[in-house]
This record gives structure tokens, C-alpha cells and sequence, in this order.
């Protein structure tokens, strides 16, 4: 391998790190709201699950339901907000893979260029 075409591709890698750090920043924070929007909606419909009123679930109402059951219920109830959450965790954690395997293939090219300095 040529070393300009290895200065290349470390320039490369060095340029992907730099957009992905903002990508890492962004999906930091989709998943911090995606857990705050879990959070507020599991807590409305524990208050809900207790309440006279109570909430409409799959065409049943539920209401006045024992302190000891409106968790679980609730969690069921929001689950499309737990699989939000869930998803943006996962994008978060792809997103630090990702910045790990292009660190890794930097300091290959970094390796291999001072390999090929030295020759």
C-alpha cells in the first residue's frame, strides 16, 4: 500500500470522527428526551391508572386500580414510548460502536503509516 494512499485514509478516518462526534451529541440527546417523554407518560398514566376518571386502554377503561398494580399496567399502557426509549438507546449505543471501530481503523492507518515512513 502506498503511504499517500494511507495519509488518505487516515484523513478519512480523522474527518468521519468529526461528524460523528456531532451525530454521538445528537443522538445523546434524542435519548435523553426519549427517557424523559417515557418518564412523564408512565407517571400520568400511574395518576391516571388511581383515578376516578381512569384512562382508556386496548377499549377498556381502567381506573381506581391498587397502588400496588398501576406500575406494571402503566408500563404496558406506554409501551410505545418504552419502545421509543429503547430505540434511541440503541441508535446511542450503535453510534459509540461506530466512533470505536473508526478509532480502531485510525490507529491501523496510523500503524501502518509509520510502518511505511520507517521503510
Amino acid at each position: 500500500m502506498e503511504i499517500i494512499k494511507v495519509a488518505e485514509e487516515i484523513e478519512r478516518r480523522i474527518n468521519a470522527l468529526a461528524i460523528g462526534r456531532k451525530e454521538l451529541a445528537e443522538r445523546g440527546k434524542a435519548k435523553a428526551e426519549a427517557l424523559a417523554d417515557y418518564d412523564r407518560e408512565l407517571a400520568k398514566a400511574i395518576i391516571k391508572l388511581g383515578s376516578d376518571s381512569g384512562i382508556e386502554f386496548e377499549g377498556q377503561i381502567l381506573k381506581n386500580m391498587p397502588a400496588t398494580v398501576r406500575p406494571k399496567v402503566a408500563q404496558g399502557i406506554c409501551w410505545e414510548w418504552a419502545l421509543k426509549k429503547d430505540l434511541a438507546e440503541a441508535q446511542y449505543r450503535n453510534a459509540i460502536a461506530g466512533m470505536s471501530a473508526l478509532e480502531a481503523e485510525l490507529n491501523a492507518y496510523q500503524s501502518l503509516f509509520r510502518y511505511l515512513n520507517e521503510v
